[in-house]
């Protein structure tokens, strides 16, 4: 956990709070990942994203990559490809595996892209 900035101080609000209602991503047909312990993080100027726990998300089809990125206010993303049945979405996935304090609740929980799976069921846009 290196380089986060306040947000606050920043004028860039974000927050971690529980899923109201259970989060289910699919790919392909087949369920990747269902929760009902998912944190919903907010942060301006985006729409709100679902981080699921690494156990309910069906580890085998998951593929690491060697892409990072860095957020100001949540640290240092690793990306994973999913693989399903032939079908591989690249960077489709990431985690914050030691995030800036403001958003530690999702230290290695797991977010999708919504472009890069069919549905994900459960997160109100914002």
């Amino acid at each position: 956990m290196a380089d986060c900035r306040d947000p606050i101080a920043a004028n860039h609000p974000v927050t971690v709070h529980p899923a109201e209602r259970p989060v289910r991503v699919t790919v392909g047909g087949h369920v990747i990942a269902e929760t009902s312990r998912a944190m919903i993080v907010e942060e301006a100027n985006h729409a709100p994203v679902a981080y699921i726990p690494r156990e309910d998300v069906r580890s085998e089809v998951l593929r690491a990559s060697d892409t990072r990125t860095h957020c100001p206010f949540k640290g240092e993303a690793r990306y994973y490809h999913i693989a399903v049945e032939g079908r591989v979405e690249e960077d489709a996935v990431w985690s914050y595996e030691q995030p800036c304090p403001v958003v530690a609740p999702i230290a290695a929980y797991l977010a999708f892209y919504p472009d890069r799976v069919d549905k994900i069921e459960g997160v109100e846009p914002g």
